[in-house]
């Protein structure tokens, strides 16, 4: 086994692990999450029983926060080891803190991290050799086709940006089959559709205490995510701007009663810019310098380069923390620039994340996922897998008989 231990955490994430009065209050708010998530509770208590995971090691790349530790508690329960870690950012240490004391768990994230501490994680996580993923942004399965990943039969890929990712760069490199949960009709319904608007506005309403109504917001994309979150501003008397480079979608806005620009025009307009396309580079310099003075830039995709951060921080003349979550620079025009959350993900960074009912389905989906992927890996061809719809439908099913407004009895 010693080959297959992970390099040494650093002294940072020691301290924080160690923290017990941290691991307290992230056991209440676990335990909070998984009296709010029947669905999960059902599968888990099925994995109990069946032992699904047996013996198997799941490298796991997902935002570590109370909700997440619920579907851990679920794949452990199933027999499995979980090697996990979160993204920059978006860490709930104290979740973090009780986790690292369970048996079957190793964590290896904390809210401090940046991008070379993540990528430094996703090291550890692949020299663990795990032959299970559960992938965020597809970095462990962009990291494993190079050789490293020799012993992994399949994965799960929980976004947009992963599955951009599995259709683009790794189209063709990766040579076990991965589902990708982010294109289930159960998470692009619930969890994009209903659940990244509201939690969205949490985010911002945390980072900056300021008023939605009256405002100009702009958000970029328009797919479920971004018109669930412009639906959301609007219903908030907010005055939306969508930019869409899509022309169906744009025009979908339009139908919508949403004003719908291009980014330079959006950038001159807008109170605030939020970034919700998966895609990296979406505000550069040209928008930096078109912004109002005083202007608020946030992001909901999954990586922090839909805004150009390092791009912002080489062109300011000075900057400093306003808030704990709303960092001001100095742009050369005179104008003050305030970005939110570091360009991390506003929802988990200056909040707690997407509402637990929602999260319920969706990790539902993956764990279920993990469970056919385990029992049988023969099913599946390489590369991209589209949710099986017989899980959809069971996923569903379980979900209707938590309602109170469902009589199915």
């Amino acid at each position: 086994m010693s080959s297959d231990t992970p390099p040494p955490i650093a002294s940072l994430e020691k301290s924080i692990i160690a923290n017990s009065s941290l691991a307290e209050s992230g056991e209440a708010r676990i335990s909070w999450a998984r009296s709010h998530m029947p669905v999960l509770g059902r599968l888990r208590a099925e994995f109990e029983r069946d032992q699904p995971l047996k013996g198997r090691r799941i490298g796991m790349c997902l935002h570590a926060e109370a909700k997440t530790a619920v579907l851990v508690e679920t794949l452990v329960a199933g027999g499995a080891e979980v090697i996990w870690t979160g993204s920059p950012a978006t860490t709930d240490d104290g979740v973090a803190a009780a986790m690292a004391t369970r048996v079957g768990v190793r964590i290896y994230s904390i809210k401090a991290d940046d991008m070379p501490a993540h990528h430094a994680h996703i090291e550890r996580i692949l020299a663990s050799k795990p032959d299970l993923l559960l992938d965020n942004g597809a970095d462990l399965i962009a990291g494993s086709v190079d050789g490293r990943g020799h012993r992994v039969v399949a994965a799960t890929e929980e976004t947009t940006s992963g599955r951009n990712r599995l259709v683009g760069e790794l189209d063709g490199k990766v040579n076990f089959p991965v589902i990708v949960i982010n294109d289930s009709p159960i998470k692009l319904g619930f969890e994009s559709e209903r659940g990244i608007g509201p939690a969205t506005v949490d985010g911002f309403m945390r980072a900056t205490n300021a008023l939605i109504a009256g405002k100009t917001f702009a958000v970029v994309g328009f797919g479920w995510c971004g018109r669930s979150l412009a639906r959301t501003l609007r219903a908030l008397g907010a005055i939306v701007i969508v930019v869409e480079t899509d022309p169906v979608k744009a025009l979908e806005a339009a139908f919508e009663g949403m004003l719908v620009t291009d980014i330079n025009r959006a950038a001159e307009r807008a109170d605030t810019i939020i970034t919700v396309t998966g895609h990296p580079g979406i505000i550069l310099k040209e928008q930096f310098l078109k912004l109002k003075d005083g202007a608020m830039l946030g992001n909901m995709g999954h990586f922090a380069t839909e805004i150009d951060v390092a791009g912002l921080r080489a062109l300011s003349t000075g900057a400093r923390q306003v808030n704990l979550h709303v960092e001001e620079f100095d742009l050369p025009n005179g104008r003050k620039v305030h970005l939110l959350a570091r360009g991390e993900m506003l929802n988990l960074t200056a909040a707690i994340g997407h509402q637990i009912e929602v999260m319920d389905l969706g990790f539902a989906l993956q764990a279920h996922a993990m469970r056919i992927l385990s029992e049988q890996p023969g099913d599946f061809t390489n590369g991209y897998q589209s949710v099986p719809d017989r899980v959809n439908r069971a996923i569903a099913e379980h979900g209707l008989r938590t309602l109170s407004s469902v009589d199915l009895d």
